[in-house]
């Protein structure tokens, strides 16, 4: 698949010198996860990454995405997924994010397909669309419908973090194309996405939730903080 394999190397041996093997079965259960883990938290795979890409950055945005392809898709513990998503959001490879890389990012959102991983890459697509939102809107504006409840819930949590940049008609467009869905991921999307606009403009907030009709778990969690 190739990549950096050095540094491909360097981080899985970073993760296996700061596993503790008896956090692993927890956490395994915890994420219900198939794949099983080597006990490493996650803001310590985050760190590890960074350290390691900053001393041996990625050339280019082709050799970026293969390492990061090649970390996810030889993935042998979950953490190595994660490492594969911290990459892709390490300060040092800033320069090389690109309206391009939303493929990939879909790419690991469907084949993620659970709440740690896609949650994840939700905060990678919110800043192609900040840094490109004539080239990514569209894309983000069709994943609120596609089949992939998954990348349904990107659409709807994208925006996360925006405040007075948010894009209302985006976020509006992703509920409105989901509030009827009975999956629990979506609804609680919904509610999540609304609950932390409303620390900028709540009555935007209260105005959504009465003019719309919201599971009573989008409704709860919108309104949480009003």
């Amino acid at each position: 698949m190739g990549g950096d394999a050095e540094l491909i190397a360097l981080i899985r041996a970073g993760l296996h010198a700061a596993a503790e093997p008896a956090r692993a079965p927890m956490m395994q259960a915890y994420m219900k996860s198939a794949m099983p883990y080597l006990g490493v938290r996650v803001p310590t795979v985050r760190a590890l990454v960074r350290a390691e890409a900053k001393r041996r950055p990625p050339a280019d945005r082709a050799t970026l995405e293969a390492t990061i392809r090649t970390l996810w898709r030889e993935a042998a513990y979950r953490e190595e997924r994660y490492a594969a998503t911290a990459l892709a959001g390490a300060p040092v490879v800033r320069p090389l994010r690109a309206p391009e890389l939303i493929d990939l990012y879909r790419e690991l959102i469907v084949d993620g397909a659970w709440w740690d991983h896609v949650d994840e890459l939700s905060h990678r697509v919110g800043k192609l669309l900040t840094d490109y939102p004539d080239r990514i809107r569209p894309t983000v504006l069709a994943w609120a419908r596609e089949p992939d409840r998954w990348l349904r819930r990107v659409a709807i949590i994208a925006q996360l973090g925006f405040r007075e940049r948010t894009d209302h008609d985006l976020l509006t467009a992703a509920i409105e194309a989901n509030a009827d869905d009975p999956d629990f991921f979506l609804r609680k999307a919904i509610g999540w996405a609304l609950r932390d606009y409303a620390r900028t403009d709540p009555e935007w907030v209260r105005r959504f939730v009465d003019d719309h009709h919201l599971s009573a778990l989008s409704v709860r969690e919108a309104t949480k903080h009003l």
